[in-house]
């Protein structure tokens, strides 16, 4: 199982509503006491338990997809975590297939790897009105929103650690939604 956790790299983009993905694999390898390694030259982070691989682009959010060829081995179960600006603040969504409905972090993995793909999405909430995307995606949450994204961000990370056990997506979709 592979699973590609989206954000972009460095300091300024941490904590980011963009960022949700690279957090919720975080807490993956936390929870597996693995550590995230660059090998040279390589555009991503990769952690390792077994067969399960985290990996963390580090292409920017526009360009995830550029790296994942290399990543993913035939008839391997792709999963990737995205933030979800049309789900309220620590709401998850768990879906496989699907289109990108607009989210550009998609558009790049559906171009390099096809839209097969189970999707984890992490609820960051709208803009305020007059607010650009972009701007609004690049941004920090408000204590309160951030508690429910950290708790939804745990929350995720079990679900796909539950996938990987073995559990079956439906199981897993009405667990993370009750």
């Amino acid at each position: 199982m592979t699973v590609f956790g989206l954000g972009n790299p460095g300091a300024k983009y941490k904590g980011t509503r963009h960022n949700a993905g690279f957090e919720t694999v975080e807490r993956i390898a936390a929870q597996k006491d693995i550590r995230f390694r660059k090998r040279c030259f390589r555009l991503y982070r990769k952690a390792v338990f077994e067969d399960l691989v985290l990996i963390e682009p580090l292409t920017y959010m526009n360009s995830s997809g550029n790296i994942a060829p290399e990543c993913v081995k035939e008839g391997d179960t792709v999963i990737v975590v995205v933030d979800q600006m049309d789900l309220p603040p620590g709401k998850i969504r768990i879906r496989k297939g699907g289109s990108s409905a607009g989210h550009n972090g998609l558009k790049s993995m559906i171009a390099n790897i096809g839209s097969d793909f189970i999707r984890v999405y992490i609820g960051t909430g709208r803009p305020d009105e007059g607010v650009k995307v972009i701007d609004h995606v690049l941004t920090r949450f408000s204590d309160e929103d951030r508690k429910k994204v950290d708790e939804a961000e745990e929350k995720a990370a079990e679900a796909i650690l539950r996938l990987y056990g073995g559990e079956k997506l439906e199981s897993v979709e009405q667990w993370a939604n009750s």
